[in-house]
């Protein structure tokens, strides 16, 4: 394994993932946690998607999305898991320049993806309970179909920038990155140029696209909280807001992480890098395994249906 950190090429056909730098030592112990929430996100997710094939009753908008969702929670810990889990396990840091920048592409990628199915999971619910009536007719299939390729779209699009803004700087100075997988951050901080567009574009991103999808989720709430205390009847008021608490559970889930991050990022330069390592692994692990954790306990349908296949099994 190549292991100098200087070279003398401007792109260079591998980089060097170091792991969690300062903790090579517990590698072995912290992959353990990180690889039984990957195998729960895998297991969870294909269950969801098992049963929503299964059950009839689910073909709806609501379940359409978390379809969706369940199919991003599948890759996007799939993009840097096995990679980062060799690097713990076998010492296998090596990784193509080329590799790299399609795991960079394919982190925002479906990052950007995910973020957009709330926005319109979060729409989903504000027709079902402003408009009860007419849900079917708004959301029709049709227009889910073309809900989700708008959100694929734009994900795949923002993302592009990422990998060919990184692909434009020479890498003179080191090809070793301090990090787990090929974070945009720390690719770029090895070129030895500018790197200010790769800076404002992230930061851009983070903003824009966070930013708006979050107001726009919070839009869709307060219209939902203003028609839920509009109701004269308590159990009605609970049972209505029951219907969203898996999707609200689902994007605290998402988007807590990313914020608290980001906050840590640009705030508190004192912590050490490692903890922004770990922290940066969780952001993409930990919300795949709870989402279909939180819809198979808060989804009564899903329950349901899960209670049926276990107790077909015993019999």
């Amino acid at each position: 394994m190549t292991d100098s950190n200087t070279t003398n090429f401007a792109h260079p056909s591998i980089f060097i993932l170091l792991g969690i730098s300062g903790l090579e030592a517990a590698h072995v112990w912290i992959s353990i946690p990180l690889c039984t929430m990957y195998v729960i996100a895998l297991l969870g997710n294909f269950t969801i998607l098992f049963i929503m094939k299964r059950e009839s009753s689910l073909h709806r908008p609501m379940y359409y999305f978390l379809c969706m969702l369940a199919i991003t929670d599948l890759f996007l810990p799939t993009t840097i898991l096995p990679k980062t889990l060799s690097i713990f396990w076998f010492d296998s840091r090596e990784i193509y320049f080329s590799a790299c920048l399609t795991q960079m592409y394919l982190i925002y990628c479906f990052t950007v993806v995910e973020s957009g199915i709330f926005v319109a999971m979060a729409f989903d619910r504000y027709v079902a309970i402003c408009y009860p009536l007419r849900h079917s007719s708004i959301l029709t299939n049709h227009l889910v179909a073309k809900i989700g390729l708008v959100v694929v779209l734009r994900g795949g699009v923002l993302a592009l920038p990422y990998p060919i803004l990184a692909s434009q700087w020479p890498y003179c100075r080191t090809n070793i990155i301090p990090h787990s997988y090929c974070k945009n951050i720390a690719v770029v901080s090895l070129a030895c140029a500018n790197i200010h567009a790769s800076n404002y574009y992230s930061l851009s991103v983070k903003l824009f696209v966070t930013g708006l999808d979050l107001f726009f989720i919070a839009v869709s709430y307060s219209q939902i909280l203003r028609a839920i205390f509009s109701l004269h009847i308590k159990d009605a008021r609970l049972k209505t807001f029951g219907t969203c608490s898996s999707h609200l559970c689902a994007i605290l889930a998402f988007y807590i992480p990313d914020l608290f991050s980001s906050i840590m990022n640009r705030f508190d330069h004192n912590v050490p890098p490692y903890i922004f390592i770990l922290i940066s692994n969780v952001y993409i692990v930990v919300p795949s395994m709870l989402h279909p954790i939180i819809y198979g306990m808060r989804t009564k349908q899903i329950r349901n249906r899960l209670f049926w296949l276990f107790t077909q099994k015993r019999t």
